[in-house]
């Protein structure tokens, strides 16, 4: 009985943690701490939307804004010290970009080298299911034809079946 009632319990409170709201529902995770918050709140918003776009290049797969690492924190600081200076969200980009190469950025722009990164793949996929469709034409081809029964030997083989 007591058991029920624990589980109970933990499935309520797990489903009021989920539920949308204001309610009990957990904000998002960033890893900013108080100390780089900006006192302009429109700053602040432009500086996490810029870092959200940012790769962390310690973690790799999270943003400046997710990430705990050192140099996140140093990027964080930076893109709002560009901001506070007065640059545009395009130039913090360009600068970072310029400072640490387009792998800075979580969607990376579109050039030739990506557009070639995304079509090679599609163009040798295309290419060996073409090369698979002549190579199994030409097997067809090649195959010597089933021999067909002479009259005669037609004949005998119906003798042999009535018979048999």
């Amino acid at each position: 009985m007591q058991s029920k009632l624990v589980v109970a319990i933990a499935l309520a409170t797990a489903l009021l943690m989920s539920a949308p709201g204001d309610g009990f529902a957990p904000s998002p995770a960033y890893a900013v701490e108080p100390d780089e918050v900006l006192d302009d709140p429109a700053l602040e918003a432009r500086a996490r939307q810029l870092s959200a776009g940012l790769r962390c290049m310690v973690c790799q797969n999270q943003s400046i804004d997710d990430s705990n690492a050192g140099l996140a924190k140093d990027l964080r600081v930076l893109v709002r010290e560009r901001l506070v200076a007065g640059d545009t969200n395009k130039e913090v980009i360009d600068y970072l970009v310029s400072r640490y190469g387009e792998f800075v950025l979580l969607q990376p722009r579109v050039s030739a080298g990506t557009v070639a990164l995304w079509v090679t793949p599609i163009v040798v996929l295309f290419a060996g299911a073409g090369y698979a469709f002549v190579a199994m034409r030409r097997r067809r081809k090649d195959q010597p034809k089933t021999p067909t029964l002479s009259d005669e030997e037609q004949r005998e083989l119906a003798k042999v079946l009535k018979n048999g």
